[in-house]
């Protein structure tokens, strides 16, 4: 192959560009999630970007993210023989940046490009690593090689391309302060620079490495429609294309989050020594071209220019070793990785199967163990409680695709009561054959670099069969404080904040947990109403504690954070709220009473319904089954018309939120979003099926002229419910926040009611 010229491998700024506009309209339509995780603008000041190569299409990501933000041309090197023949495929590779990775001259060729302001993008593990594996058995960094049939290490051109330019740079920049002007006038126009100073910006400019990990969630190895048109157009297909197809096919057909994220940037500018420095500026005024400077050798040539090689070679490698490091730290770590190695570790260990409560509560504990280390980069999938919260149960949505799927069949039989490990899971596959065969060694091989989570792990399994349920409810709680701040963060960017600078409540959405000392044995599950948060009952709850009572005042799912939040959940979700408070507490106490105020009466009174053990009694106050305001007989037409228009166009609705004035402005939302209204309106038509079910000793207060809650509804529920201890209080009262203003002593009413509950005990 010819040496790298620049007239054959000049980028056409339109086709660039075109590519450009077509991937950016193509992506819409993808199921793949493309998600950046940058720090300090590093696409805009990295020169050399290093990937993990897992799958062919994503080699032209890191180029139209880099011109996206920064609208700068890159260079990325691609395999030779897409370059071997003159035709429309390789002319196109090169016209948007792709040059050959055998390109004779390659490495000068990007030095010059990079002081012009381009990108250079690197694939150093040199193919695609399909099983995911880069440590050996001694932890050292290595892949396989498909070509040489053998594990090897990763390439080194961009350490070589980095140090050599990183050393021409000083030597200008030591050049100018010696005063060589007329060198460095000859480098400028050797180099296609209209001015000295436009060559000494670039040369200033610091060359820096970026090591970068691009992590897939969830793989997938059910068929698609892209492996099927294929087969159908294109007849039989080989094992490696059939595969190829299938798996990223899947990642940019069906919902897939690829994560690229950024490691530390490595600067290879400054030689070791000042005698290294003076060496290398003799070369820069000796020599005419950057081909010169790279092709010095350690084994002949001028002594000095054996010093410049040598000190290249011996940095080489430690450069290489830590772009390593760096790129795979940056794993994304997901729910898969963690079953994942779980599992190998379990059949390594001599497990031949596991409980599915040990499992769930192990795998429970390797993700709050491994939140807590803050060098392990992870995934919603174990970072954000909505999408683990069914863990301990085994109801997680990324536990069941993962060991339900077809995929793991083979290598995992789940049945009621345990996980059985098949003997598949230990036996080696062909390299095309892997990501179809076992894709839990894939995703374990993925996440072993990350030695935070291999920790987690073990701890997880060393600390799970003996766990205490007091412990574990601790980890749940704190899950419902991580939830709050996620949610909290989700809705507060520029495109909430017409709605959220409206918002007038000042106190904290943050659910709480107080256990006294000597507790006297009821737990109290305390639940604030629609629109609030927690902290409409905290005095109330303070009280309960310093009586001797453990609560926990729980967060309605969407309260407590932004109306934008309400708007995007439903009753369901608080009604989950509720029941994940009630677990807590049954691990803490062994009886427990539900005290719900408004909404949260009528969550408490369906979550009786389904009379759950150590419940002893529920209270309720200004609870729902009729509303004072007529007009909400209108909210599903709303409702329904929003959902239309949202449908229709990218506008939110024709009324998606109306103004509240609230009794409580500092704790309550000030805007209503309709759907949170419609999703009230489901909740009672809910509760009023399920009140016959409901049948431990209750108490109903209700404010007698209620503005908010149709009074009639105490009555209605009273007489509905089936539990033959009961009592109905009505309170002379215009207000409907009776129970934490304390109208009519109404603190004092539940209080003696709880104080029978206990006088019933004994």
């Amino acid at each position: 192959m010819e040496k790298a010229k620049e007239k054959d491998f000049k980028i056409d700024r339109k086709t660039y560009e075109w590519t450009i506009r077509a991937f950016s309209s193509l992506k819409k339509r993808l199921g793949v999630k493309i998600r950046l995780h940058q720090g300090n603008d590093q696409l805009a000041t990295g020169q050399i970007f290093l990937f993990n190569h897992f799958a062919r299409f994503e080699t032209f990501i890191p180029q139209y993210l880099i011109y996206e933000y920064t609208g700068a041309y890159s260079r990325a090197l691609a395999s030779s023989e897409f370059f071997r023949g003159d035709d429309f495929f390789s002319k196109f590779l090169k016209s948007v940046g792709a040059m050959p990775n055998r390109c004779p001259g390659l490495l000068p060729f990007l030095a010059k490009e990079i002081l012009h302001g381009r990108k250079v993008v690197v694939f150093p593990e040199g193919g695609m690593v399909k099983d995911k594996r880069v440590l050996d058995d001694a932890g050292e960094y290595n892949v396989y090689s498909r070509k040489a049939n053998e594990r090897r290490k990763h390439h080194s051109g961009a350490a070589v391309l980095a140090l050599n330019l990183g050393a021409f740079k000083a030597a200008l920049r030591d050049l100018e302060d010696e005063g060589e002007s007329q060198v460095i006038e000859k480098w400028a126009e050797r180099l296609d620079f209209d001015a000295v100073s436009e060559l000494m910006d670039a040369v200033r400019r610091p060359t820096l490495i970026v090591p970068t990990n691009i992590t897939f969630y969830p793989l997938r190895v059910t068929d698609n429609a892209l492996r099927k048109g294929v087969q159908l157009f294109g007849g039989s297909l080989s094992q490696r294309l059939s595969e190829e197809l299938l798996i990223e096919g899947n990642i940019l057909l069906k919902e897939t989050d690829m994560d690229l994220r950024f490691g530390d940037t490595i600067c290879t500018d400054e030689p070791c020594n000042w005698w290294e420095r003076k060496f290398v500026s003799r070369l820069v005024k000796r020599v005419e071209t950057l081909d010169e400077m790279f092709a010095v050798k350690q084994t002949h040539g001028k002594w000095a220019d054996r010093m410049v090689a040598k000190s290249v070679g011996r940095t080489t490698v430690a450069v290489r070793d830590t772009y390593m490091r760096e790129m795979y730290a940056g794993v994304t770590v997901n729910m898969s990785h963690l079953i994942s190695r779980l599992i190998l570790v379990y059949v390594d260990k001599g497990w031949s199967e596991v409980g599915r409560d040990l499992f769930h509560k192990t795998l429970y504990l390797a993700i709050k163990r491994v939140q807590k280390n803050l060098g392990v980069a992870l995934h919603e999938s174990v970072s954000n409680p909505h999408f683990y919260a069914g863990v301990l149960d085994g109801h997680a949505a990324g536990l069941e695709q993962l060991l339900l799927s077809k995929a793991v069949s083979e290598l995992v039989e789940v049945d009621s009561a345990s996980y059985r490990f098949m003997p598949k899971l230990r036996e080696e596959q062909e390299f095309d054959a892997v990501r179809l065969e076992n894709i839990i060694a894939v995703y374990a091989n993925e996440v072993a670099p990350i030695q935070g989570a291999v920790e987690a792990i073990e701890q997880a399994i060393a600390e799970a069969p003996d766990i205490h349920d007091r412990d574990l409810a601790k980890l749940l709680f704190d899950d419902e404080l991580v939830s709050y701040t996620w949610d909290k963060q989700s809705y507060c960017d520029e495109s909430h904040k017409a709605i959220n600078i409206q918002e007038t409540a000042t106190e904290s959405g943050e659910p709480y947990l107080m256990v006294p000392e000597k507790n006297n044995g009821l737990g109290i599950v305390l639940v604030h109403g629609f629109l609030a948060s927690p902290a409409e009952l905290r005095d109330f709850g303070k009280k309960l504690a310093d009586a001797g009572y453990p609560v926990v005042g729980v967060r309605l799912k969407g309260h407590g954070t932004s109306p934008w939040d309400l708007r995007n959940t439903g009753w369901r979700d608080w009604l989950e709220s509720v029941r994940r408070g009630y677990r807590i507490m049954s691990a803490l106490t062994d009886r427990i009473c539900l005290i719900g105020f408004s909404t949260g009466g009528a969550l408490s009174l369906a979550l009786a319904s389904e009379q759950p053990d150590k419940l002893a009694g529920v209270a309720v106050a200004s609870a729902p089954l009729k509303f004072y305001n007529k007009n909400l007989i209108f909210v599903p037409l709303m409702h329904g018309a929003n959902k239309l228009t949202r449908w229709l166009s990218s506008y939110e609705g024709i009324m998606p939120f109306r103004q509240n004035e609230s009794e409580h402005p500092h704790i309550n939302y000030r805007n209503i979003p309709i759907r949170g209204l419609f999703e009230l309106r489901r909740m009672v038509d809910e509760l009023d099926t399920r009140l016959p079910d409901v049948r431990t000793p209750a108490v109903i207060i209700q404010g007698t002229e209620d503005k908010v809650v149709d009074p009639k509804s105490a009555e209605l529920i009273y007489k509905k419910m089936g539990s033959t201890e009961k009592a109905l209080h009505l309170v002379p009262s215009t207000r409907h926040g009776i129970l934490n203003e304390n109208i009519g002593n109404v603190q004092e009413q539940v209080q003696s009611f709880l104080a029978s509950l206990q006088a019933a005990r004994h």
